[in-house]
C-alpha cells in the first residue's frame, strides 16, 4: 500500500484517530408517501421514481435536534464503554439548532453530565457530520484531546416548507453519533477531503431574522433550487471519493463500502457509475428516512454496523454534500472489533446511568434555583415600586 499523505505529523509519534462507539435515533412517528399525499399534491409513485424515498420519520412537538442527539449519544457512549467525564470534545453537526446560542452540543453536555468536555455546533449542512468528525481527528492528532463525541442530529422537519413539494418530501428527522478516541495502532481515520463553493450559496438556503434581503423566500423555512443541487451533486460525490482515497494511499478496488449522505438514490446510482462501483458497495436506508442531512450518514453507519457490512480492517468511505455550497469526505479504516466481540463493562454501565440521573437532578436544581430568585427579585419592595412605576409610564404613553 502506498504512503498515505492525508495526515502527517513531524513533531511526534503520529496518534491515530478510531471510531469506538456509534449510536442512533429517530422518532417513532412514520410519514408515508401516502400520508403525503394528504399534504400537497403529490402520490407513492412520484415520489419514489424521482427519489427513492418511501417513507420518513418526523419528529413530535417534545422532541428536538438535542434530544435525539443526546438519546444517540447515549448508545455511542455504551457502544464505547466510555463514561461522561471522560470524553474531552463534544461536536454537535447542525442545522436545526433551537438556539442561536446556547449550542446544541451544550444541551447535549449537560445531559450528559459529560462536566469536562468542551461542545460547539458545526453548521455545514449535510456535510457537516464529515466536517466535524475531521475536526475532532485533527484535535486527536494534535495531542490536545484523547475522546471526542461527534454527533449529527437533525429536525428537518421543523425548517421545510410543507407547502412546497418540490422540499418536504425529501426530509425526515433523526440522529447518530460516534465516540472517536486516540490510539497508538495504526488505522482509524486515514484521510479527509473538504471543499466548498459560496458561489452556490443561494441554491439551498434558510433564512434567518438577520437575513438583509429574502428575495422571495420565507424566513426561517428552506429554499432548494432542486435541478442545480443535484447536479452539483453528482459532479462532486465521485470527484471527491477519487481525491479521499489517493490522499489515504489506497485504490477505489480497495474500499470495502461507501457511506454517503442520504440525498437521492439517482446521484447514489450516478456515483456509482463514474466510479465503476458496484451499487451493492452503497449504503442506502434513504426509502426509510429519507434525507435527515448530517445525520444521514451516521445513521447509515450504524444500520451497517448491524447488518454485519463493517468488518476490522476494511476501508470505508464516508462522503457528504449540501449547503454552503459544501462537500466532504473522509476515508477510514476500521480498527476495532466486530460488534459481536465487544463487551462493555457492566460497573462502567451503572456509573453512566448514575452520571446521567445526577445530571438531570443538577439541571432540574438549577432551574428551580433560578425560578426561586426571581420570586425573591421581583418580591423586594424596591422592585415593586419599580415595577408600579414602569407600568404607570407606559400607561401614559398609550394615545
Amino acid at each position: 500500500m502506498a504512503q498515505a499523505k492525508g495526515y502527517t505529523r513531524n513533531n511526534g509519534p503520529l496518534r491515530y484517530a478510531h471510531i469506538t462507539g456509534w449510536g442512533m435515533a429517530v422518532p417513532d412517528t412514520v410519514m408515508t408517501n401516502d400520508d403525503m399525499a394528504a399534504i400537497v399534491e403529490t402520490n407513492d409513485e412520484w415520489i419514489r421514481t424521482r427519489t427513492g424515498i418511501r417513507e420518513r420519520r418526523i419528529a413530535n412537538e417534545r422532541e428536538s435536534s438535542a434530544t435525539l442527539g443526546y438519546k444517540a449519544a447515549t448508545s455511542a457512549l455504551e457502544v464505547a464503554d466510555v463514561l461522561p467525564m471522560d470524553i474531552d470534545l463534544i461536536i454537535v453537526a447542525t442545522s436545526t439548532a433551537e438556539h442561536v446560542f446556547p449550542s446544541t452540543a451544550n444541551l447535549i453536555q449537560d445531559w450528559l453530565g459529560a462536566s469536562k468536555a468542551g461542545a460547539f455546533d458545526l453548521a455545514a449542512a449535510c456535510a457537516g457530520f464529515v466536517y466535524a468528525v475531521n475536526m475532532a481527528t485533527q484535535a486527536i492528532r494534535s495531542g490536545s484531546i484523547d475522546t471526542a463525541l461527534v454527533v449529527g442530529a437533525e429536525t428537518m422537519s421543523r425548517i421545510v416548507d410543507w407547502t412546497d413539494r418540490s422540499t418536504c418530501i425529501l426530509f425526515g428527522d433523526g440522529a447518530g453519533a460516534i465516540v472517536l478516541q486516540g490510539s497508538d495502532q495504526e488505522g482509524g481515520v486515514l484521510s479527509a477531503v473538504l471543499r466548498s463553493d459560496g458561489a452556490g450559496h443561494d441554491l439551498l438556503s434558510v433564512a434567518t431574522p438577520n437575513v438583509r434581503e429574502l428575495n422571495g423566500h420565507t424566513l426561517g423555512k428552506m429554499y432548494m433550487h432542486g435541478g442545480e443541487v443535484f447536479k452539483f451533486a453528482t459532479r462532486v460525490v465521485d470527484e471527491s471519493i477519487r481525491q479521499v482515497t489517493e490522499d489515504a494511499g489506497i485504490t477505489l478496488s480497495d474500499i470495502d463500502l461507501i457511506i454517503p449522505h442520504q440525498a437521492n438514490y439517482r446521484i447514489l446510482q450516478s456515483a456509482a457509475r463514474k466510479l465503476n462501483i458496484d451499487m451493492d458497495k452503497f449504503v442506502s436506508n434513504l426509502d426509510r428516512y429519507g434525507n435527515t442531512s448530517a445525520a444521514s450518514i451516521p445513521i447509515a453507519m450504524c444500520e451497517a454496523i448491524e447488518q454485519g457490512r463493517i468488518r476490522k480492517d476494511d476501508h470505508l468511505v464516508m462522503v457528504g454534500f449540501g449547503g454552503g455550497l459544501s462537500w466532504a469526505a473522509m476515508c477510514v479504516r476500521w480498527g476495532i472489533p466486530e460488534p459481536s466481540q465487544l463487551q462493555g463493562n457492566r460497573l462502567n454501565r451503572q456509573r453512566r446511568r448514575a452520571v446521567y440521573l445526577l445530571a438531570r437532578v443538577r439541571a432540574r436544581w438549577n432551574r428551580l434555583r433560578r425560578a426561586w430568585n426571581n420570586v425573591l427579585r421581583w418580591s423586594n419592595p424596591r422592585n415593586i415600586r419599580l415595577m408600579r412605576l414602569r407600568r404607570r409610564a407606559n400607561q401614559q404613553k398609550l394615545p
